[in-house]
């Protein structure tokens, strides 16, 4: 995917994270200016291989479902201010989170991990995921319709009033879906094939996994997709969690 291409899907910040990283390498492969010996470099940035190397298949899928509920959340809560006001949410806020949502989550983890080698695996041998697979596949059919509809929905300033009452509903199914998806993987999917294909084919795929989002995105997709949850949460007033803590229950006798 070109840089062209991922601007368009993912908004400029993706591509800045990228960029940021990459020019944060070259800076580390630096001597005189950095007081950093290139081979005290080598064995930092191979400390961090090591680092990241840490993180197993099944490890990074269930971080990636992080950014994908952050995304959830948005599209809840827009849907409750949407009902109290249909103009009180900016739609190029949800535009973005759309936009995230494809490039992120289908194109990324949807359509190169988990379509490409989670699921086919799982279908292979029966254990406690096989029944789900195919149920999965089509929720991911789905989502894509729904992102399709709140991309065309999202163009403009605001919702058209015409389209905010099914607007909601998209969104309000949208998460119910997902919420559901998400938990059944990493509950039931994630560790029925992780058990399917060993430690040693894990191990290797952890690193094929890295090079698929280096190859998308240029450097840590992930990192870069929560920047932009971060720049979408604080564009709507919801990056405090402090005020999603739940009040006290009521007094009982």
């Amino acid at each position: 995917m070109n840089q062209t291409r991922r601007q368009l899907i993912t908004g400029v910040s993706l591509v800045g994270a990228g960029v940021f990283l990459a020019g944060c390498r070259k800076e580390v492969g630096g001597s005189a200016n950095t007081g950093v010996s290139k081979r005290e470099a080598k064995a930092d940035e191979q400390s961090s291989d090591e680092a990241a190397a840490e993180v197993s298949a099944a490890e990074d899928l269930m971080r990636e479902h992080g950014i994908l509920r952050r995304a959830l959340l948005v599209y809840q809560e827009s849907a409750v201010k949407l009902k109290q006001d249909p103009n009180s949410v900016p739609a190029d806020a949800l535009e973005k989170t759309a936009q995230l949502f494809r490039a992120f989550g289908e194109d990324y983890h949807e359509t190169r991990l988990e379509e490409a080698y989670i699921l086919p695996a799982v279908k292979k041998t029966q254990n406690a995921a096989s029944p789900y697979a195919d149920i999965l596949l089509v929720q991911h059919k789905r989502g894509r319709e729904i992102t399709d509809y709140i991309l065309a929905l999202t163009k403009g300033d605001k919702i058209p009033s015409a389209n905010v009452s099914a607007f909601i509903t998209a969104l309000e199914t949208f998460v119910r879906m997902y919420e559901h998806h998400a938990a059944i993987e990493d509950t039931i999917v994630f560790p029925a094939w992780k058990e399917v294909i060993g430690a040693k084919e894990m191990d290797e795929l952890s690193e094929k996994f890295e090079d698929i989002e280096d190859e998308i995105f240029g450097g840590d997709g992930f990192e870069a997709a929560v920047t932009r949850m971060n720049e979408i949460e604080q564009s709507l007033g919801l990056a405090n969690l402090e005020m999603f803590t739940a009040p006290p229950p009521p007094a009982h006798s």
